[in-house]
């Protein structure tokens, strides 16, 4: 079953844990964020550039994102391969959860790094087991917080997101750590539910349309580069770093 559809209420987002000192997060703009005397299903009753921002998806729920279907119904294995990783290159995967595309990425990272962000301890300790029981050595998870991801600055090369961008309670904060953490030329790949298509069978809140994530990201001055589209339910777009 889709946890998008029953459990709206619960956490999903970042979780790592390596300690980190914190930061000084930006305050953004007065009137960045709207409120509803009434949450909509599945929403918090905030908004932000006109979307209302989702519910999220618990660590409860951890065995859904290791479902067999997700192989057929995210095509994961064709979502790195598009990536045009470097073996070299130092990877942030956001609402990284269980490690589903974080371990898959590691694997093309011979000589890179990849920084598994989320905000709950009980997925990072599933990515920490995985490590030890897989032998892995170039994940490190690293714990964030709904405002800041604690990665470095000036430090990887590109930030994946999978069906986590939508669930921020504060994108403004998130894409002001995200894009800080950002290389120069450092890429950014969001992959979210079409919300053109109606006939994708996700709540509407967990599903954005090209034209709102290209809106959002314009914010931070990040480049759109292509919408790749071979996926059977998602978007998965493109934005560079000047």
């Amino acid at each position: 079953m889709n946890p998008h559809r029953i459990l709206p209420g619960l956490l999903l987002a970042l979780s790592l844990s390596i300690p980190i000192a914190e930061a000084q997060v930006p305050t953004p703009p007065d009137g960045t964020y709207e409120y509803a005397p009434q949450r909509s299903t599945g929403g918090i009753g905030r908004f932000y550039m006109g979307r209302e921002i989702s519910g999220v998806m618990g660590h409860q729920a951890a065995d859904w994102l290791e479902r067999p279907q997700r192989t057929h119904e995210e095509m994961p294995d064709e979502v790195v391969a598009n990536l045009n990783l470097k073996p070299t290159d130092v990877v942030a995967d956001i609402g990284a959860g269980s490690g589903y595309f974080s371990f898959r990425m590691a694997k093309l990272l011979p000589q890179g790094r990849v920084l598994a962000v989320d905000i709950q301890p009980e997925m990072l300790t599933l990515i920490e087991n995985r490590k030890r029981s897989d032998g892995v050595n170039n994940v490190d998870t690293i714990l964030g917080d709904i405002s800041d991801t604690r990665l470095p600055a000036n430090s990887v090369d590109l930030i994946l997101l999978v069906d986590a961008y939508h669930e921020f309670s504060h994108p403004w904060e998130m894409m002001q750590s995200m894009v800080s953490a950002m290389k120069s030329g450092g890429r950014i790949v969001l992959l979210e539910y079409r919300a053109e298509d109606r006939t994708v069978p996700i709540r509407p809140l967990h599903k954005m349309t090209q034209d709102q994530v290209k809106k959002e990201m314009g914010v931070f001055g990040l480049q759109f580069v292509e919408t790749l589209d071979f996926l059977p339910w998602q978007h998965m777009m493109v934005f560079s770093k000047p």
